[in-house]
């Protein structure tokens, strides 16, 4: 029953607002999906912590401590971000920068968005998680191109090929593991259920599951955003509408990453060696060193954490790539407060844009005078992000930096070196935004800054305290997988 209100609500939801989109009551229409979605996942959480892993409708859903986290995380944020939208979009409309035809695309599009990402997480079968990845880049596609400008549309054409190559390779790699699975569980539906593969995955032939996870890897990871499959996400984050940048960074990330993920336990089984991991840790290092540099260059600030993005990301696939209990509840952490943190910071940077009418980080100035909150919020999330006690970040980076002196201590220096230059590069570029000198006019509409304090609050009490039931949740889901 919870999963079918999870993911009926958000079909459901864009159903309707690809109908009524154009009303003025759309957007209230689209919180309120957003929030039978987040009560939905909150009832299946508390049904997985009850009772443990769930399969469903004849296998094809299963539920661990894995993905539930995951779905809780990614139905928050899509309320949230649903909230925000209200204002800002109402406001991108009053300056004429949308029209009533976009409006209705971008709310029924924004609940698609949200169906595909939970059908990615709750999926058994690794066939239709690849089929649900898809459908999120279309989804996603036509919002980067809403303000139909040639910048917005030449990103999505980006967006769109760049993906698609990407996802084309995790389509061969899902082939491939068919055909190693098919040897072992025979043909038909369950030698892509990802239950059955993991019983059997002892079983699988090497060779063919190393290559398979090479292709996943490298499809996935164009979503993921891992260098040097990269280059689409900064081009989205700057021209697309910026909730959409909170849902990319905050949401679609952490999915790809998880579909990897998924894709390394299985490896790990079969080939009985860490090669899986070593991939990973490659991957995610140069990530994190590339993007720490390339930050320095940026001048848009939606460009700049758009890298900032895949910094943290590559930290993350390093920390899996580790495995071992303690790297794996790390990456956990560390996804889960990236997503709180960056899609925060981006509602800030959106009332930001908006009130200077640029993201050029030279021209926005002195937002703590002209807009306190937007002021404090970009400021904090700014710190926040960087890694900065008491916030959750700061923790999870702690467990992983830890756990690599310990475990991979060739890789330390680069994360310490790449880490100190993203907090120069940011805090320098940011310091000014808020505290410079202005002289720019209040919004027209007030920015719903709610969204924003309440994701930092909860980054800052997890960065304090993680309470007891949360950390088992983790720790469930670290051994599960690590």
């Amino acid at each position: 029953m919870e999963i079918l209100l999870l993911l009926g609500a958000p079909l459901v939801g864009g159903a309707l607002l690809a109908v009524f989109g154009y009303r003025r009551w759309a957007p209230e229409l689209g919180v309120a999906a957003s929030l039978t979605t987040f009560l939905a996942a909150a009832a299946l959480t508390a049904r997985v912590i009850r009772d443990g892993p769930i399969t469903t409708f004849g296998h094809q859903f299963f539920i661990d401590s894995f993905n539930v986290v995951l779905v809780a995380l990614t139905s928050f944020v899509a309320l949230t971000t649903a909230i925000f939208s209200r204002p800002y979009m109402r406001i991108e409309a009053h300056r004429g920068k949308v029209t009533v035809g976009a409006l209705r695309l971008y709310h029924a599009m924004f609940q698609i968005f949200t169906f595909t990402m939970l059908l990615a997480l709750t999926t058994n079968n690794m066939g239709i998680l690849w089929v649900a990845m898809e459908a999120a880049t279309l989804s996603t596609v036509l919002l980067v191109s809403l303000y139909r400008t040639p910048e917005s549309i030449e990103a999505a054409w980006k967006y769109f090929i760049l993906a698609s190559v990407g996802i084309a390779q995790a389509l061969f790699g899902t082939i491939l593991l068919y055909f190693a699975a098919e040897k072992v569980l025979g043909s038909g539906g369950t030698a892509l259920l990802w239950t059955d593969l993991n019983q059997v995955k002892g079983s699988l032939e090497p060779t063919v599951m190393s290559l398979a996870f090479v292709f996943l890897l490298v499809g996935y990871g164009t979503k993921v955003e891992l260098v040097p499959v990269h280059n689409w996400l900064p081009d989205a984050h700057a021209e697309g509408p910026t909730p959409i940048s909170a849902v990319l960074s905050g949401l679609l990330l952490n999915v790809a990453l998880y579909a990897v993920v998924r894709g390394k336990v299985i490896t790990d089984g079969a080939l009985r060696s860490p090669f899986a991991g070593n991939l990973m840790m490659g991957f995610g290092l140069l990530s994190v060193v590339v993007a720490a540099f390339l930050l320095w260059r940026q001048r848009d600030i939606k460009r700049l954490f758009a890298y900032s993005s895949i910094e943290h990301m590559g930290i993350a696939t390093f920390a899996f790539g580790m495995g071992g209990v303690a790297g794996t509840f790390g990456a956990l952490l560390h996804m889960t407060m990236h997503s709180l943190t960056k899609s925060a910071i981006f509602f800030a940077v959106g009332h930001a844009a908006q009130k200077s009418g640029t993201q050029i980080m030279d021209d926005i100035r002195g937002l703590i005078r002209t807009n306190p909150t937007i002021g404090w919020g970009l400021m904090l999330g700014a710190i926040a992000i960087l890694g900065m006690p008491p916030f959750g970040v700061f923790a999870s980076e702690f467990i992983i930096i830890t756990t690599a002196m310990r475990e991979q201590p060739w890789a330390t220096p680069f994360l310490l070196v790449a880490l100190g230059t993203a907090f120069a590069a940011i805090f320098g570029k940011v310091q000014p935004m808020v505290f410079g000198e202005t002289a720019l006019p209040r919004l027209p509409h007030p920015p719903a800054l709610v969204p924003v304090f309440v994701h930092l609050l909860i980054v800052l009490i997890l960065g304090i305290y993680i309470p007891p039931y949360l950390a088992d949740w983790y720790r469930q889901a670290a051994a599960l997988i690590g």
